[in-house]
């Protein structure tokens, strides 16, 4: 196709059609709706399943920024060629590994975990960047919001698809029944299904990778062709530490991505910090056990709805009246929830995710509208890493606020049972949502004040 002139549609150009399929293979995984479950049913304790998990994020803050220099020098097909084999390689560890060695299963799960946290940086920035640059090639850069907009609605189809269908084929019961039903003469195991969303998100990351192979770096991303390894490239340290010093000198110096960025880790740390708590709350609303996958589902059908709100509001609305709405969306989402109504408390939950895909969505459709091609890669990369960052310092500040509620709680409530002194402290620990989310947005508009002023960047992107 040639580059001067533009397509009819931006879902023509191959690595656009296969950015989304990426997207979605790479995100579809099945063993997510019992991912506490399944570390606990291979053997693992909980304080385990917790170190595992730290290391997972440790993998991604160290390796974010690396990944993204690395990719706008080695190429960003290179680089999700590269991450999709890592995803083949934890999967593989796990439909392996045997059960029963506490200590080899330690062992594995936690080169799992580091592996995963490395496939995840190193398509974190790589997978707009390739798709984005395309579109600009192809002349067609302003249709990127529709191109964020589909993403999200197929990545939620597929989201939708792997919760329910995880669900149901890790449960023996279930699929016993099913066995029976299909006249198979086959007796299923919790040691056998425990597998099963394994082997499915290991198909997932086959698709992944054939997504990528078909992927190929535009013309205006100046890598040369003829290099296929990082010796035939000249690579050095050096070159990735001052293609990333370069990225990082230029959020500094511009103004829009600084306040950009400053706005994904705000909303999504304390949005994120609120979901990873989530089941605790359904509970406490009482929702029966049995409904949080289909609740799971449920949401993720909001990333088919909020995607095409989104899209219309970057083309009729200025970045702050947006930020206005994401703002109110949030604060309202968060207090509604430290209501705790039962089953009504629902309302409130699914207010405040649709405030996570609004963020999501203008952080990518503006950063990538004023970032430069050589450096998209690295600078999407320092937004993942400031977001990932920030996610886990609220993880840590609310683990200390715990530490500092229970005390005080236990000696007003002495004759509490235990899962009961437990529910309160979480009841309470709650409260502090709402205003810990407003005192970090009075810090940040005092901060996009200083760093705007009158320049009106913030009107003129659309």
């Amino acid at each position: 196709m040639n580059p001067a002139k533009p397509a009819v549609s931006p879902f023509a150009l191959n690595n656009v059609r296969m950015f989304i399929a990426f997207r979605v293979f790479f995100n579809a995984r099945f063993y997510y709706p019992v991912f506490t479950i399944l570390f606990l049913d291979f053997g693992l304790t909980i304080s385990q399943f917790a170190i595992l998990n730290a290391v997972w994020a440790g993998a991604i803050v160290l390796m974010e920024v690396p990944s993204g220099a690395l990719a706008d020098i080695w190429g960003r097909r290179n680089m999700l060629v590269f991450s999709s084999l890592l995803m083949i390689v934890e999967l593989l560890l796990l439909c392996v590994v045997p059960l029963g060695n506490p200590t080899l299963l330690f062992a594995i799960f936690l080169v799992n975990r580091v592996l995963s946290g490395t496939a995840e940086a190193a398509a974190s920035g790589a997978d707009e960047a390739i798709a984005f640059d395309s579109l600009k090639e192809a002349g067609l850069a302003g249709e990127w919001s529709k191109v964020l907009a589909m993403q999200m609605r197929m990545r939620a189809f597929g989201r939708i698809f792997a919760m329910a269908v995880g669900a149901a084929v890790y449960d023996p019961v279930f699929m016993q029944r099913l066995m029976d039903w299909l006249g198979w003469q086959v007796f299923l195991t919790q040691d056998v299904t425990i597998r099963f969303p394994i082997y499915l998100t290991l198909i997932m990351a086959l698709l992944t990778f054939y997504s990528t192979f078909r992927m190929t770096d535009s013309q205006s991303f100046m890598v040369n062709d003829e290099c296929s390894a990082l010796e035939t490239c000249g690579l050095t340290i050096r070159e990735i530490f001052l293609q990333t010093l370069g990225a990082g000198k230029w959020i500094l110096q511009t103004p829009f991505a600084m306040v950009i960025i400053a706005a994904g880790f705000l909303f999504d740390s304390v949005i994120r910090m609120a979901g990873t708590l989530a089941s605790q709350y359904y509970r406490l609303i009482e929702i029966p056990e049995a409904l949080f996958g289909i609740i799971g589902s449920g949401m993720a059908i909001l990333g088919i709805v909020t995607p095409r709100i989104c899209m219309k509001m970057v083309t009729k609305h200025t970045p702050r009246f947006n930020l206005l709405v994401v703002s109110t969306t949030t604060i309202v989402g968060l207090y509604g929830m430290t209501v705790f109504k039962p089953l009504y408390g629902l309302i409130p939950i699914v207010v405040l995710y649709s405030g996570g895909y609004m963020i999501g969505f203008f952080v990518s459709h503006y950063l990538n509208h004023i970032t430069e091609s050589h450096q998209r890669a690295t600078v999407l990369s320092f937004k993942g890493l400031f977001m990932n960052l920030f996610y886990g310092m609220i993880g840590m500040l609310y683990a200390f606020l715990i530490t500092m509620l229970r005390p005080g709680i236990s000696e007003k409530h002495p004759h509490l049972a235990p899962e009961l002194l437990e529910n309160l402290v979480f009841i309470k620990s709650f409260q502090w949502f709402p205003w810990t989310f407003i005192f970090g947005l009075l810090i940040f508009l005092a901060f996009a004040n200083y760093k705007l002023g009158s320049s009106g960047d913030g009107e003129r992107i659309h």
